[in-house]
């Protein structure tokens, strides 16, 4: 798309202010479902290391806290999986 095709986001603001009262203007709401929780079967000795981490970190729930250090190590994986493609593209 070239540049004078575009529209800046104040044209799309003004669009979406003068439709906003038009129902005629808008789709049918989407409807989203919650993703389905799975249960991860894991060795009692990790779980209690986990619990031992997580009481010394003072989480209220060792699910909150296992859940917080997998979205941490998500995190650093993307990153360093983002930083690998880019050091690949640039050789």
């Amino acid at each position: 798309m070239n540049d004078k095709s575009r529209i800046t986001e104040e044209e799309i603001d003004d669009a979406v202010t003068a439709q906003a009262d038009d129902d005629a203007a808008w789709e049918q709401p989407v409807r989203v479902k919650r993703a389905t929780l799975i249960a991860l079967p894991l060795p009692s000795d990790l779980i209690a290391r986990a619990a031992f981490f997580a009481r010394l970190h003072r989480a209220a729930k060792v699910e909150d806290w296992v859940k917080q250090i997998i979205e941490e190590r998500i995190d650093m994986e993307e990153a360093a999986f983002g930083e690998l493609k880019r050091d690949l593209v640039t050789k």
